[in-house]
């Protein structure tokens, strides 16, 4: 009954901080949220008998692509508008939702490992079993959807190179 009333704060922290970095106009902002949004989904991950699929969540998606998007985003360097928007950002209202959110989902995480009964039911898949998977049979859909990444990255940096062509007037 504990473990449903867990997936139930997780998944709407999740929907919640997802919602909230969509509706964001700010792209750090919305990064923030989005980072929020994946550590949820890792506790449901883990709440529902996966935690490898909760590790990966966290260590693929929460670590190393979210530091690929700030680096996307500190490409995009807007000059004059972008330090003052990063003054704004250090303000302490600006942290209080994505704060309260992170503390929740800590507090959950820090009660599903002390307890001594784990979320864990059915059959527990190791990393070699996922690894033999994704590169035997799926090894197409991993390239092609590292190559989609690629693509996206190399796509967004010239969109915002040609706004800010536009911005400054001169060439970059």
């Amino acid at each position: 009954m504990i473990q449903l009333g867990l997936f139930y704060i997780a998944a709407t922290i999740t929907i919640a901080s997802s919602l909230l970095a969509i509706t964001r106009h700010n792209a750090s902002h919305a990064l923030i949220y989005l980072i929020v949004s994946l550590l949820g989904s890792a506790i449901v991950f883990y709440v529902l008998g996966a935690p490898f699929a909760a590790v990966l969540e966290v260590l693929i998606y929460a670590g190393a692509i979210m530091v690929l998007f700030v680096f996307v985003i500190m490409m995009l360097n807007l000059g004059a508008a972008g330090v003052k928007n990063e003054q704004q950002w250090l303000k302490p209202r600006t942290w209080v939702i994505p704060s309260l959110l992170c503390l929740a989902l800590l507090a959950e995480i820090i009660y599903l490992l002390s307890s001594s009964n784990q979320a864990l039911s059915g059959v527990v898949i190791g990393p070699k079993a996922v690894g033999i998977e994704l590169f035997g049979p799926y090894v197409l859909a991993v390239e092609i959807a590292s190559m989609l990444l690629l693509a996206g990255l190399v796509g967004a940096y010239h969109l915002g190179r040609r706004y800010l062509i536009d911005m400054r007037g001169e060439s970059i």
